[in-house]
């Protein structure tokens, strides 16, 4: 253990109940979207983020690390309250960059492509990305991207 204090506990919310939305703010193409991640809308998940950060704490109160703390930073000793500890969850809280599910495949109104990746009334364009999954999953976007491009590569390769 090194002579200083440091711990650091990080919790993430794998299948969050909110959802957000892009916004279209003109008709240049080069114009990004707005961008309204609404964290946290969901009662679930400011449940969640609650209770995450006391499971933090009891985890850093235990015999074996509770010697070598002699702080805690974030969110602060001074957070409390469940509803304290919400407003730390809203003030703290971050993205780790990995949003989905902005143009789900399905048949459904809401869907955007198609189970071929093909954008409903658009001939000739797909969706190549994680955007296309209907729900997020429990763990890093990356070999679920690497998966849907290979399965896209093939369905364009074996198109009629």
């Amino acid at each position: 253990v090194h002579p200083f204090s440091a711990f650091t506990a990080s919790v993430c919310q794998l299948r969050p109940h909110s959802a957000g939305y892009l916004e279209i703010k003109s008709a240049d193409p080069f114009e990004h979207p707005a961008i309204h991640p609404n964290y946290l809308s969901d009662e679930r998940d400011r449940k969640v983020a609650v209770e995450s950060i006391k499971v933090a704490r009891r985890i850093a109160e235990a015999p074996a690390l509770a010697p070598h703390i002699i702080d805690e930073y974030v969110p602060g000793r001074q957070f409390q309250t469940d509803e304290e500890l919400l407003d730390a969850a809203q003030q703290f809280s971050q993205t780790i960059y990995h949003p989905t599910s902005t143009c789900k495949m399905g048949n459904d109104d809401m869907a955007v492509v198609d189970d071929q990746l093909r954008v409903h009334g658009i001939e000739g364009l797909r969706v190549v990305d994680c955007s296309i999954m209907p729900e997020i999953v429990s763990g890093n976007t990356n070999a679920p991207a690497i998966m849907i491009a290979e399965k896209a590569a093939d369905m364009m390769l074996n198109a009629p």
